[in-house]
């Protein structure tokens, strides 16, 4: 059995009639229909501004608190012909950011640069040293994008120079605001502009209009870079957002720009069927590498240059810092999951991860993937050793306050901030355990139940049929999709899948066909699942999926496939690994191991893993359940194995069923071998059957294991006497029938064992241990 990790939460069903009646009033098919009204969109008039939305959506820039004020400040210095600085940040919010708001200054004539903080050395947002060297360097206005509403310190430092700032951000407002020129912030507290959601780029869109006195459409080649940062930033996709981004799609998919350009032919991506996923999982990981590793000055000049060599260079040199970026990711990645793994994390409700030289700027992203995986909030941290700090990152899940959860200690820490679901901390190494138990604290102050699983919205539940290109287009229409918009999950229970495999070079990827009765057969793929394939393989008729409808195109041919969001599978899960070599790779798992012969357990133990069990029947007191029974050995006797598998309840049994000598394959001596065993013993006194064994099985030309069991079976039925090793003849040896010992029938036994669990094919094999333990 294989529990879904998240909750399936299907959204209300809108009634049949309902779906008709609208499907027919707006010529949609159902499908459609029901997709519209499950987001809202019930009348003909909301659907068309959604799926056709026109310029006129986007509200009016010049009621933006302050923007009048901020752009009479900028324009005054574009008219002196003062050194204006467009101060932005390194992520592609800011870089988009700096880079429209760069190009409409340069449009005015202004005299106008830009500066990216350096992640490292200037931290997020305005910084004193950094605003100081840029005043020295003649800067004469600061216009911030992305960031500012924060920066208190360095804009007072500023001013006590002379030098005004224009803060443009869309960050979460402090209770002190700024002392700057102007605060355009579409949340700002005495401003009144109709939507909060804007991203970085998008104040900076709307503050472009302003300075050029330019309609959006006049403005329209600007918005590649507003899709950008939008939907890097995870912005709401609603309102005029879902508008600006739906443009700018468009407007990169016949982009200009050679930045832009070359940057697509670098990521793989085809600008002509450009898509928010492309983007979100292609262009802005690569802007937002630099940042990460260091400088991110080149993402501006990437979007802002004319000259195609300088881009194709540029390109190539953000995508290999962005494969760099990947490497440091897999690389510590690795380690901090299995640090998660062990059984001291295992019992925490939070988690704490750090290593030594781990690269700070991927730290997020890794703590993101811990999460995902174990679902707890995570720090992952690098550890410095020189000055006794640990330094990083912090993810969180829904319904944990992690700001909340760390905010008592803050003063134990060297710097901390962040929100509720996201932070970046450094901690002094002897203040380690302070953090460690404020995290967990949190989950009793915040009264959080971290087993409850986090939920997924299922649209509902579809035939396989409905995967197909109309229905595909029907569901693309309702795009761009993000937050607040999310793309529809749907539910499918196909009666089989077959097919399974593994994917990518290191089989981390699930691919596998899912079948109906009516014969429709559709493609589904799990990232990161590969590790499960052998679940689904158990029980291909007990597999639910959740999945959104993708397409895939291959030599010009496309199909329509699912990709899987989760997945369960009901039944219990027999994993056939049946083997003749115990490698210790093979018991890496914490798992309980069940053995049926005592020596081999000795032989053994020092394979098992901290946290493994190891039972051996006969000996141990056998549990009444556990999580995943792996049977290690061939018992001798199937009865044995029945009783096994009658008492212990398992969700997950794996048989390796290792045999050393196969009696099966040996099978039983011949009358012609019996005779000359027999006739050897007549003749031959003092036998050293201890020392010489292999010698008299050579010389008689019986294969050893054979021999040794006819030598038992003599011995038993009084052929034979054996004293300290030495085997001699009886002088009149009785008569008997050899089919009549002990010793023969519990060979035939084993032979009758190991044919059914070593030698049968894996479908019969798995239908007998099935039947075993019901």
């Amino acid at each position: 059995m294989l529990e879904s990790k998240y909750d399936w939460q299907q959204a209300p069903q809108v009634a049949d009639e309902k779906v008709a009646t609208f499907a027919h009033d707006l010529d949609v098919s159902p499908f459609m229909a029901r997709l519209l009204l499950a987001r809202k969109l019930d009348t003909a008039d909301k659907v068309n501004e959604w799926l056709k939305p026109t310029i006129d959506v986007l509200h009016d820039p010049h009621e933006m608190f302050d923007i009048e004020k901020g752009v009479a400040r900028i324009q005054a210095a574009v008219e002196a012909g003062d050194q204006i600085t467009v101060y932005g940040d390194y992520d592609a919010d800011g870089l988009t950011s700096t880079s429209l708001m760069y190009e409409a200054l340069d449009q005015l004539g202004a005299n106008v640069n830009t500066y990216i903080p350096n992640r490292f050395t200037d931290g997020y947002g305005p910084n004193v040293a950094a605003f100081n060297r840029l005043i020295d360097a003649g800067t004469q206005l600061f216009v911030t994008v992305d960031n500012g509403v924060a920066g208190n310190e360095a804009i007072d430092a500023a001013a006590k120079r002379g030098v005004d700032v224009v803060v443009t951000d869309h960050h979460e407002l402090p209770e002190q605001l700024p002392n700057a020129a102007a605060i355009i912030h579409p949340r700002h507290p005495q401003g009144h502009y109709p939507f909060g959601g804007l991203s970085g780029v998008g104040v900076a869109f709307k503050v472009a209009q302003v300075l050029l006195d330019a309609t959006a459409d006049e403005l329209s080649d600007e918005l590649d870079l507003v899709a950008i940062g939008e939907i890097a930033d995870l912005v709401p996709l609603n309102d005029e957002n879902h508008a600006l981004v739906k443009f700018g799609l468009q407007v990169i998919a016949n982009t200009q720009r050679p930045g832009l350009i070359a940057l697509m032919k670098a990521a793989g991506i085809d600008g002509q069927t450009i898509n928010e996923e492309h983007v979100g999982f292609g262009i802005a990981p690569r802007l937002n590498a630099l940042g990460r590793l260091g400088d991110a000055n080149p993402a501006v000049e990437l979007l802002t240059t004319f000259d195609d060599a300088r881009a194709e260079e540029l390109a190539s040199e953000i995508n290999a810092q962005n494969e760099r970026r990947q490497q440091l990711v897999k690389d510590i990645s690795g380690d901090a999951l299995a640090q998660a793994q062990t059984p001291e994390n295992q019992a925490r409700k939070t988690l704490i991860i750090h290593g030594k030289g781990w690269h700070e700027g991927v730290l997020g992203i890794v703590a993101s993937k811990i999460v995902e995986a174990t679902h707890k909030p995570t720090l992952v941290m690098s550890e410095d050793s020189e000055k006794g700090t640990l330094k990083g990152s912090g993810r969180s899940i829904a319904g944990y306050d992690l700001f909340n959860a760390i905010n008592p200690v803050r003063d134990q820490m060297v710097a901390f901030g962040g929100h509720a679901m996201a932070c970046g901390l450094t901690c002094p190494i002897d203040q380690l355990d302070t953090l460690a138990a404020a995290l967990e604290q949190a989950c009793v102050d915040q009264s959080v139940d971290l087993t409850t699983k986090p939920a997924l919205s299922v649209a509902g539940r579809v035939p396989l049929a409905d995967v197909n290109a109309a229905d595909y287009a029907a569901v693309q229409e309702l795009g761009p999709f993000g937050t607040d918009n999310p793309q529809p999950v749907f539910a499918f229970k196909p009666t089989s899948v077959d097919n399974v495999r593994t994917m990518g070079a290191a089989k981390n990827h699930l691919k596998f066909q899912m079948s109906d009765e009516a014969g429709h057969q559709v493609a589904a793929i799990a990232f990161g699942r590969g590790h499960q394939s052998e679940q689904v393989t158990a029980n291909p008729e007990n597999v639910r999926v959740a999945g959104t409808l993708s397409a895939n195109t291959w030599q010009g041919k496309t199909t329509y496939q699912v990709m899987v969001k989760d997945f369960s599978v009901t039944g219990i899960t027999i994993v056939d690994s049946r083997t003749n070599h115990l490698a210790k790779s093979l018991f890496e798992r914490p798992d309980t191991y069940l053995f049926f012969h005592k020596k081999l357990v000795d032989q053994l133990q020092d394979y098992l893993p901290e946290g493994a069990q190891s039972l051996c029947v006969g000996r141990d007191e056998l549990p009444s359940s556990c999580d995943h029974l792996v049977i290690v050995d061939c018992p001798d006797d199937l009865d044995d194995l029945k009783q096994v598998l009658s008492q212990i309840k398992t969700d997950e049994l794996t048989a390796y069923f290792y045999e050393h000598d196969s009696a099966y394959l040996d099978g039983m001596p011949s009358r012609a071998e019996y005779g000359k065993l027999f006739k050897f013993i007549a003749s031959h006194q003092n036998v050293d059957i201890a020392h010489q064994l292999p010698t008299l099985a050579n010389y008689l030309q019986i294969d050893d294991a054979k021999l040794i069991f006819m030598i038992q079976l003599f011995f038993e039925v009084g052929f034979v006497k054996i004293d300290s090793g030495v085997m001699n003849g009886v002088s009149e040896p009785p008569h008997v029938n050899l089919t009549d010992a002990a010793a023969y029938r519990q060979r035939l036994t084993r032979i009758d064992t190991e044919e059914k669990l070593l030698y049968s094919k894996a479908p019969q094999l798995k239908a007998w241990l099935m039947g075993a333990m019901s």
